[in-house]
């Protein structure tokens, strides 16, 4: 496996990010994976809590990305809607800690967006994602 396939860049006159990257530059193949949510493989909710919830969309975007025969450092891009921002700030160590269990310190470009509502109506997380597989898997 090709360790350097994917290349995370920082302007070296902006702040230094923290939980997120600036840009990636990627070679290999590209799995672009649809919005997930935070519900079960039959498609109901274990629950409504917010973390639990992210923790849930993000073990789905890893599914995606395992199915195609990567692993979780293969993301490049995650955009990660949220309902409540509020609830996503207030929550903002418990997020880390659910992150850093699935993907350590790898930190791909981010964003994050208000919605007012998603595909269900119990949702409040959704998280899109781009990965780059290295070529050879």
């Amino acid at each position: 496996m090709a360790k350097n396939h994917i290349q995370f860049i920082q302007p070296e006159h902006f702040a230094r990010p923290r939980g997120y990257a600036n840009g990636a530059i990627a070679t290999g193949r590209t799995l672009y994976i649809a919005g997930q949510i935070g519900w079960e493989a039959d498609q109901t909710f274990a629950s409504d809590e917010f973390v639990y919830q992210f923790g849930k969309a993000l073990d789905n975007v890893l599914d995606v990305v395992e199915a195609a025969g990567g692993v979780a450092t293969d993301l490049v891009q995650m955009t990660v809607y949220a309902t409540d921002l509020d609830a996503y700030r207030a929550s903002a160590k418990e997020l880390g800690a659910v992150w850093r269990e699935r993907l350590g310190k790898h930190f791909p470009a981010m964003a994050l967006v208000g919605v007012a509502g998603l595909v269900h109506p119990r949702a409040r997380v959704e998280i899109e994602a781009v990965a780059c597989l290295a070529a050879e898997r």
